[in-house]
């Protein structure tokens, strides 16, 4: 038999009333970005030379160009404007990488330029200089790249506006504050069971429905019960499928998907033309969950489709953001959002109570 069901609204709801924090919502929300993302700008040494006359730009850039192309490098500006105030040269161009046989010498402008190529008389004494040897990917960045050289940048609103707090509205939180106080409620009521304190929802977005929730099982002598395992085959069951029979977890409950299901979950589910009505699994649904899921949960989600990851507080063994970052794997064929600390001391603190 399937876990008990419900024909209208949310799972049943936790025994324990749910907390309305005076704190509402002081919880920052951040992105769990890619390595190349997240990590710091790297630099490379380079040489440039002030520009002697702006008349002469555009035929040096041409000629320049020409010579050293710079292929590998095109998210750099070739001129900029003097750092200087008070040089009488107010630009500068960038002519060439610095080779590393070359660290601490600075070559004159007719080893760096060949002559008959490029007339250097519209230049100045060359000098070293750092440049950001890949293009930014987030606005900071780019802030930080553009401090040593100016630097081209394909802007995503979303990542800066996730980045800086905006992304999501006062209400968006407040919601997502509820779904994360019912994963810490259903993983206290788990936890009581001896299992471990980890407690998942899922959410559809569209809907703003609870279509699943539950608790890590693995005390049923499964090791494969982890809470995100539990609730996907939870979804599952409510698409008629499903593999595990969680009678003996009445915290852990989904919601029909058919008015008047019968209890089995295959009633209803295709159209006339023999094709489901529901989506893949997961597809566009919402995971709340106490704790970083682990690699094997982090590959079913994958798996499953799901379209955005909550968590509240980080693992040692994580696999969306700790140890690993399952979800931004270019080789796999989906990748979804991943987004921490909703309500992050809370979750920890019930890490730490039922350890």
């Amino acid at each position: 038999m399937p876990p008990s069901q419900e024909d209208e609204g949310s799972p049943a709801e936790p025994k324990c009333k749910r907390r309305r924090s005076s704190e509402s919502c002081s919880w920052d929300i951040l992105p769990v970005l890619s390595e190349e993302e997240s990590q710091r700008i790297t630099l490379l040494q380079a040489y440039a030379a002030p520009v002697l006359s702006k008349k002469e730009t555009s035929r040096l850039v041409r000629e320049v160009s020409a010579v050293h192309s710079l292929k590998s490098l095109q998210h750099l500006k070739r001129v900029r404007a003097c750092k200087d105030r008070g040089s009488p040269h107010p630009l500068e161009m960038l002519l060439c990488l610095a080779l590393a046989k070359e660290k601490g010498h600075v070559p004159s402008l007719s080893e760096l330029l060949p002559e008959g190529q490029v007339n250097s008389c519209g230049l100045g004494q060359p000098f070293l200089v750092l440049v950001p040897s890949c293009p930014p990917l987030t606005r900071p960045q780019f802030q930080e790249a553009s401090a040593h050289w100016p630097t081209s940048f394909h802007e995503n609103k979303e990542v800066t506006k996730a980045l800086t707090g905006q992304q999501f509205s006062r209400e968006e939180k407040a919601r997502m504050q509820r779904y994360m106080e019912q994963a810490i409620e259903v993983a206290q009521q788990g936890a009581e069971r001896g299992n471990e304190a980890v407690g998942a929802v899922f959410v559809d977005p569209a809907t703003e429905e609870v279509l699943a929730m539950g608790h890590d099982c693995r005390k049923s002598n499964n090791p494969l019960l982890h809470a995100t395992m539990v609730c996907i085959d939870l979804v599952a069951h409510r698409q008629g499928g499903g593999a595990y029979n969680f009678d003996s977890y009445p915290s852990c409950s989904f919601v029909a998907s058919v008015k008047g299901n019968s209890g089995t979950g295959a009633a209803d589910l295709f159209d006339d033309a023999g094709s489901s009505v529901l989506p893949y699994i997961c597809t566009g649904y919402d995971l709340y969950i106490t704790r970083e899921p682990c690699i094997m949960c982090a590959m079913a989600l994958v798996h499953s489709r799901i379209q955005r990851v909550f968590y509240g507080t980080p693992s040692p063994d994580g696999a969306l953001g700790t140890r690993y970052k399952i979800h931004t794997q270019k080789d796999l064929n989906h990748h979804f959002q991943v987004f921490r600390g909703i309500l992050e001391e809370q979750c920890q603190q019930l890490r730490e109570k039922w350890h």
